[in-house]
Parts: structure tokens; sequence; C-alpha cells
């Protein structure tokens, strides 16, 4: 079974900030970010935590349908380019 994860620390949020999933907080400001994909699952995690805490919470959307390793490196870098534009939509295969 194949896995792969990224994390990037110190994402800036955009004006409206990060909406959490199942009724969880925006996050603003300074935000580390991290995906988990499986190939098992072909899913994709990502979660999303103020810089330096020790709580993940999910992005809303997430887990979302992925089917390669490639796929899940080119969704994390999209969820980095749309939290900085301050993009409060859920997360979704499309993103």
């Amino acid at each position: 079974m194949s896995w792969a994860s990224w994390t990037t620390r110190g994402v800036f949020a955009g004006r409206d900030g990060v909406r959490t999933g199942a009724g969880g907080p925006v996050l603003t400001g300074e935000l580390d970010v991290h995906t988990t994909w499986t190939e098992a699952e072909a899913l994709a995690h990502v979660t999303v935590q103020y810089s330096g805490a020790s709580e993940w919470l999910p992005l809303a959307g997430s887990p979302v349908a992925c089917p390669s390793e490639d796929a899940s490196r080119n969704l994390h870098d999209a969820v980095i380019h749309a939290i900085r534009a301050g993009h409060v939509e859920p997360l979704t295969s499309d993103t």
C-alpha cells in the first residue's frame, strides 16, 4: 500500500479564513496545512491548524476522492492557493 503526505507551514489565510469540517470553527491568521493520501482508500485527507498548535482539524469537505499521489500533491498545492486567496468554499475534488 502506497501513501504520501505533505505539510506546509505558515500559510496566511485570506480575509474570510478557512472553514473546518463538522461545524468546526473558521480559522484565520497563520495556519499549517497537512494532506495525507493513501492508495488503498484513494482519498486525500486535508487538515489545518493554527501554526504551532497541536490540534489538527479537517478542512470542510475533507476527505476528498483523489486517484493518485501526483493528484494529491496538486490538490495540496491548490488548497494552499485557495487558503491564501481567502476562498472559503468546502473542499471538492475540483479544488
